[in-house]
């Protein structure tokens, strides 16, 4: 594991591999360990799975609960430590990148997205909106629970859900970067990306699953409809946890459309 000092933050991330960067950012209550099955299949990259901000052992500095902070806070690494990259973003992470390749385009070489949504409805953002005052009245079990019950939602294989949950609970810490990503996902409702989907320059793939309730197919078409440059892609048995559901065949469709792309 490597550290960096970005801004207000010092970044926890892990180094695999080598080849082309490829920097690897997880989704809420998240943190870099999501990708070690996934990353596997990356042999001829290097990867840089990242905690972000608040999440596993990131600090959390001075948190904005803004997706632009957490667009910089990714600009801040690829200018600091890998240079322009590939990105892959899953879920919350897949949101930042899209956020990024608007205003940071010349650092992201090509962006990959999976499980991730342009904009966020009235009921995520209840959801949401629950989960953060659990934290603040520090309700951890009731959070520990809800999260638990949340997890199960999204997993369609016989994963362990117990063990699932609980690498998630320690990525979530003390709940300040949870907290903090969560309201960046709510400004969405009322900011959504959609208006600056157009203004992405870079390749983009995007990759769902069949069994996702939690992103369903209508948010990837919604940014497929947006970005100029745009596929999509589909991963079979999965639900919104695509890593624990299918990890070989979400790690191998990855590697192959980085390989496709042959970018940065």
């Amino acid at each position: 594991m490597s550290t960096v000092e970005l801004n207000d933050i010092v970044v926890n991330y892990r180094r695999q591999g080598s080849g082309p960067p490829v920097v690897l950012l997880h989704g809420l209550a998240e943190d870099h360990r999501s990708w070690d099955a996934v990353a596997a299949h990356f042999g001829e990259f290097t990867a840089y799975s990242v905690d972000l901000r608040g999440h596993g052992r990131t600090t959390p500095g001075h948190g904005a609960g803004t997706l632009s902070q957490l667009s910089d806070d990714l600009a801040a690494f690829l200018s600091a430590v890998t240079g322009p990259a590939a990105v892959v973003g899953y879920s919350l992470g897949g949101t930042i990148g899209l956020k990024a390749a608007t205003v940071h385009p010349t650092l992201i070489g090509h962006l990959i997205v999976a499980a991730t949504s342009s904009v966020v409805g009235g009921a995520a953002a209840e959801f949401f909106e629950g989960r953060i005052a659990q934290l603040e009245a520090r309700d951890m079990d009731g959070f520990v629970a809800g999260l638990r019950d949340d997890t199960a939602r999204q997993i369609v294989t016989a994963a362990d859900i117990d063990a699932v949950t609980s690498r998630r609970i320690d990525a979530v810490g003390y709940g300040h970067g949870y907290i903090n990503a969560a309201r960046a996902m709510i400004g969405i409702r009322s900011e959504p990306l959609n208006p600056l989907l157009a203004q992405i320059e870079v390749p983009v793939d995007i990759i769902g699953a069949s069994g996702d309730v939690f992103c369903p197919r209508r948010a990837s078409d919604i940014i497929v409809e947006g970005v100029d440059d745009c596929r999509y892609h589909e991963v079979a048995g999965a639900g919104h946890l695509v890593s624990v559901d299918q990890p070989d065949a979400y790690g191998k469709l990855i590697a192959q459309l980085l390989g496709e792309r042959g970018l940065p």
